[in-house]
């Protein structure tokens, strides 16, 4: 009896041994393909646009809003109380609007950023399962949820991936981190102007 549970433990190691084999592993940096994909360069861009819209609605309602109650707290005893329910009642409008604009913008950004970005993520899906089917790979890793990969025995598709998505060769996270840094200094110089 004992034999024989020997031996097919040592079958199913065998089994096992050959099945590990033949099947192939990949990983894949997802979030840094995405972040420099062309596509996502024009998604930020359009994001970037709509925050600075709502940025500049928000600090002119703000500014509304400051312009009254200075002028409500400088004229407030020269005011009959009719005028001064009137102003304090303009006062507690401005402020609804502004709570109002603040939950609805900043849930319109959210939707406008997953409409950009959906797309770009299926696209980077589609061309990662494309390749790891040619390859004949059985699964895909996202590195960034790896805790070890040992590169000798995965097949790292980023490369490959990164061509196959229109990535230029030496752009990387840190260049479009520099990229980025610039633009924000460009334009907050443009602003201060």
């Amino acid at each position: 009896m004992k034999k024989t549970i020997i031996i097919l433990a040592a079958a199913v190691l065998a089994c096992t041994a050959a099945t590990a084999q033949e099947l192939k592993f990949a990983h894949v940096n997802f979030q840094e393909l995405v972040q420099l994909m062309p596509e996502m360069d024009s998604a930020r861009v359009q994001i970037d646009a709509a925050t600075r819209e709502t940025q500049e609605t928000y600090e002119s309602m703000i500014m509304e809003y400051n312009s009254k109650g200075q002028e409500y707290q400088q004229k407030e005893a020269s005011w009959t109380p009719a005028v001064r329910e009137s102003k304090a009642r303009e006062l507690s409008d401005i402020e609804s609007r502004i709570r109002t604009f603040e939950q609805s913008s900043q849930q319109d950004l959210t939707q406008l950023q997953n409409t950009l970005m959906a797309p770009i993520y299926q696209k980077a899906q589609e061309k990662i399962q494309e390749l790891a089917k040619a390859k004949g790979v059985i699964y895909v890793f996202d590195e960034s949820s790896l805790h070890y990969v040992d590169a000798t025995k995965s097949i790292d598709l980023t490369p490959e991936a990164r061509t196959a998505l229109n990535i230029p060769e030496g752009r990387t996270l840190e260049s479009l981190q520099a990229e980025l840094q610039a633009q924000y200094q460009q334009q907050a110089g443009a602003m201060q102007q």
